[in-house]
């Protein structure tokens, strides 16, 4: 393999490079999957091009290429972490809240990787309403929260599930004032999960009248669809609630660990051969897959082109109301700071792009040209 990207012994885009044919020839990839792969196999190589950092001072010379900038590469969401995270201070209030996790059932999973746009679609879409509903009916007040997707496990299996931090209270339905809400207790679990069962299951039956799972082959049978539905009926929905957090200004340093992250990042790559992928699970679990099976694992989790996986509802998405919220709450609009993508990188890593690493000069940058141009074939 080629050598590991600086920072971290392992690299995904390796994997990736020398396993991708092979993944290929056992498994059909949709567009989406095939631009993820090229992609990070390409990111920070002289394929995309880039610049040569040379100092007049010292000599020093080293090239700097660029990133692909994909939402699934687990090089380039650092920096967009953080960039989140700043501009998302004026829509967050600094109060407390809940972190609430809404788990997708495993009978359901199939129908969800054949159609993943209308059923994280519908998955999004009716959380977001149990949550306003059960602001209205148990605090008389419009609460705000921003829903996060995830479709994975730690050890890369399928398992969509939609993260929401909630607000602990909310703006009265009259306007007027704050309600809060306990800070131990938000609403009751079990009542959710029958809810956005009832939910789901009303959502699922409009999709599947309109044609939307037409060509799934468990709905060849005609009754395929009834018998599912009878299935997840059955089931207890999984929904699962921390306690609030204490301070408002850690929310959003918590909510962007889980807005940017993708499957697997680099640095839970223990040891890769051309034989195995051997990678951090929880805690000091270890998972050890065939590197074919690996990727095959990670390109279920790519999301559908265009697809928003980072959805607001109630006040955090109605700016008028989160202004009220905020004189009620006694709080000032925070202000958005205005960083170049320089200053971000200084406060991320403590590295100056413009600054020699070997003498402290300044640098010049001479832009590099692409090695080649990506493969039509990977759009």
């Amino acid at each position: 393999m080629a050598g590991p990207a600086r920072g971290h012994r392992f690299d995904l885009a390796d994997i990736v490079r020398e396993h991708r044919a092979e993944l290929e020839c056992r498994r059909a990839l949709t567009r989406e999957q095939r631009r993820v792969l090229t992609d990070i196999g390409n990111c920070r190589t002289a394929v995309l091009g880039g610049h040569l950092d040379r100092c007049g001072d010292c000599g020093y010379e080293k090239p700097s290429y660029n990133s692909c900038r994909n939402r699934h590469c687990p090089k380039c969401q650092a920096l967009a972490q953080e960039k989140w995270i700043a501009e998302q201070r004026t829509r967050m209030l600094d109060g407390s809240y809940f972190h609430v996790v809404f788990t997708l059932p495993s009978k359901l999973r199939a129908l969800a990787a054949f159609a993943p746009r209308a059923v994280y679609g519908v998955l999004f879409h009716e959380v977001g309403r149990l949550l306003l509903e059960f602001g209205e009916r148990r605090l008389k007040a419009t609460i705000g929260a921003t829903l996060v997707l995830h479709t994975w496990t730690r050890k890369l299996v399928f398992h969509p599930h939609v993260h929401a931090l909630v607000t602990a209270g909310g703006l009265a339905l009259d306007r007027r004032t704050w309600n809060s809400s306990s800070l131990t207790f938000l609403f009751p679990v079990e009542a959710m999960g029958r809810v956005l069962r009832g939910k789901m299951i009303d959502a699922l039956k409009g999709a599947y009248h309109e044609g939307v799972f037409h060509g799934f082959a468990d709905f060849v049978d005609p009754e395929g669809f009834a018998r599912l539905i009878r299935t997840i009926a059955k089931l207890r929905w999984v929904v699962y609630s921390k306690p609030s957090f204490a301070e408002g200004r850690y929310v959003l340093q918590y909510l962007g660990r889980y807005t940017h992250r993708v499957a697997i990042s680099n640095s839970r790559l223990l040891d890769v051969t051309s034989e195995r992928v051997t990678f951090r699970t929880k805690g000091e679990g270890i998972e050890t897959l065939p590197p074919v099976e690996f990727l095959r694992r990670f390109v279920q989790h790519v999301l559908p082109d265009r697809f928003h996986k980072i959805r607001h509802v109630g006040l955090h998405a109605a700016h008028e109301k989160l202004d009220q919220a905020r004189v009620l709450a006694g709080e000032r609009v925070p202000a958005s700071p205005k960083r170049t993508p320089r200053e971000h990188l200084l406060e991320l890593t403590g590295r100056d792009v413009d600054a020699c690493p070997a003498c402290g000069g300044a640098l010049i940058h001479v832009a590099l040209p692409r090695a080649r141009s990506p493969p039509e074939d990977a759009a």
